[in-house]
C-alpha cells in the first residue's frame, strides 16, 4: 500500500510539471524557409524600447525555445529574419503558442495564459474600432467634397460616438482586470490619447496591483503621471524661459495676462497654421480686455528663417519663443508636449483653466474668464 502511495505521489507530481511548463514558446510557420532566425524581444526597463532576448531557429516549419520564466509580464515581439514587422505577445510563466502567417503578421495567431487570451481580445477591439473610423472618414471626404453638410454632420457624430464607446470600453478592461499587465497597456494608450482627464488616468492606474504597476510599462506610466500632473488643469503652469526671434530672452511670467494662452505650434504644422486666424481673431478681440498670448515654436534647427516667416506669413503680433530644437525643445518636454497645436488656457494666478481648446471653445472660454460672455 505504501509503495502505491508513493508511487501515485510520483506520477501525480510527474503530471503537474507536464501541465506547467512555465514560459516556453512554440509556433507552426507553415510558409517560413528552414533555417530562418526566430528573434524574441521584449521591452527594455532603462530605455523603454525593445531588445533582444533570445532565438532560435525555424525547422521543419517548426520553431520552439523555452525561456526564462519572467519575474513580471512583459510586452514582446517574434521577429522572424527577412519578414517585415513582428508578432505581438505577453511573456508569462505558460506556454504560448503561435501561428504565424508570414504574408500578414499581424493577423497571426497567440494562444496561451490569461494575459495573451486578454491582450488578443483588446488588439482584436483595437482593429475593429480603427475599421469603423477609417471607414467614416472616407464617408467624410465623400460627404465634403459633395458639399453634403448633414450628412457630414451625421459622420461626425457617429464617429464621436465610436471613440466614446471606445473609451468605454477600455476603462471597463482596466477596472475589471486589476491584476493584468493588459491593464497597463490600456491606461498608457489613454494617457497617450488624453482620453481622459489626468486625475482620472491616474484613480485608474492607483487601483492595479502593485506586481503590475512595477513592471517596465507600468513604471514609465507612473513618471509620465508625475508629469501630467505638473501641466494638469488645477495645476500652477510650469515658468519658462525661452529665445525670441530677436534673440532675447522672454520668461513666461513676463509676459502674462489677466488670461495668458501658451501655444505649442510649429512652421511645418499645417493643422497649426490653419488654426492660426482663428487665433487672431481671438487675439484682437480680447487684447485690449487682458489677453496675452506666448506662442512655442517646435520648429527645427537651423530653420529659424521658416520659423518667423511664418510669424509674418499669419500675422501674429504676440509674443513668440523658441529654442528650435523639434520634439526636444525643452519647454515642450515640460509640459509634456507629444502632439501639437496644443494650447494651456491660465489665468491670472498662473493657474491652468484650461487645455487643447480651439476655434469658437477657446473664444468661448477666453471670454468667459475675461467676463465677456
Amino acid at each position: 500500500m505504501r509503495k502505491l502511495i508513493i508511487m501515485l505521489a510520483v506520477a501525480a507530481a510527474f503530471t503537474s510539471c507536464q501541465e506547467d511548463k512555465g514560459y516556453s514558446i512554440s509556433g507552426e510557420a507553415p510558409k517560413m524557409e528552414d533555417g530562418k532566425m526566430v528573434y524574441i524581444s521584449e521591452i527594455d526597463e532603462n530605455t523603454n524600447r525593445p531588445n533582444r532576448v533570445d532565438s532560435t531557429k525555424i525547422k521543419d516549419g517548426h520553431f520552439e525555445l523555452d525561456m526564462e520564466d519572467p519575474k513580471t509580464p512583459n510586452l514582446s515581439f517574434l521577429e522572424f529574419e527577412g519578414t517585415q514587422g513582428n508578432v505581438i505577445f505577453i511573456s508569462e510563466n505558460k506556454e504560448i503558442n503561435f501561428t504565424v502567417y508570414k504574408d500578414s503578421l499581424r493577423a497571426s495567431e497567440v494562444s496561451g495564459g490569461k494575459e495573451n487570451r486578454l491582450l488578443q481580445e483588446y488588439l482584436g477591439h483595437l482593429t475593429k474600432v480603427n475599421e469603423k473610423v477609417m471607414k467614416g472618414r472616407t464617408a467624410m471626404r465623400s460627404a465634403f467634397q459633395q458639399k453634403d453638410s448633414t450628412k457630414l454632420t451625421n459622420l461626425q457624430e457617429t464617429e464621436k460616438e465610436i471613440i466614446d464607446n471606445d473609451k468605454v470600453f477600455k476603462k471597463k478592461v482596466v477596472q475589471e482586470n486589476p491584476d493584468s499587465f493588459v491593464s497597463v497597456m490600456v491606461i498608457s494608450d489613454l494617457l497617450r490619447m488624453k482620453s481622459y482627464p489626468v486625475n482620472e488616468i491616474k484613480e485608474m492606474f492607483d487601483g492595479l496591483s502593485e506586481e503590475v504597476k512595477n513592471t517596465a510599462i507600468g513604471k514609465q506610466i507612473a513618471k509620465n503621471l508625475e508629469k501630467e500632473n505638473k501641466v494638469a488643469v488645477g495645476s500652477k503652469a510650469p515658468n519658462f524661459t525661452a529665445p525670441t526671434p530677436d534673440g532675447d530672452k522672454l520668461a513666461l511670467k513676463d509676459a502674462m495676462g489677466k488670461v495668458t494662452v501658451i501655444d505649442f505650434w510649429a512652421a511645418w504644422c499645417k493643422p497649426c497654421r490653419v488654426e492660426n486666424p482663428n487665433l487672431v481673431k481671438t487675439y484682437n478681440k480680447y487684447k485690449d480686455d487682458g489677453l496675452s498670448i506666448i506662442g512655442v515654436s517646435l520648429d527645427r534647427p537651423g530653420q529659424k528663417d521658416r520659423w518667423i516667416e511664418a510669424i509674418e506669413e499669419d500675422g501674429l503680433p504676440w509674443h513668440q519663443v523658441s529654442n528650435l530644437q523639434f520634439w526636444q525643445d525643452p519647454v515642450a518636454q515640460l509640459y509634456g508636449i507629444k502632439a501639437i497645436p496644443a494650447a494651456f488656457v491660465l489665468d491670472e494666478d498662473g493657474t491652468i483653466v484650461a487645455r487643447d481648446l480651439r476655434g469658437d471653445a477657446l473664444d468661448n472660454k477666453i471670454g468667459e474668464l475675461l467676463n465677456k460672455g
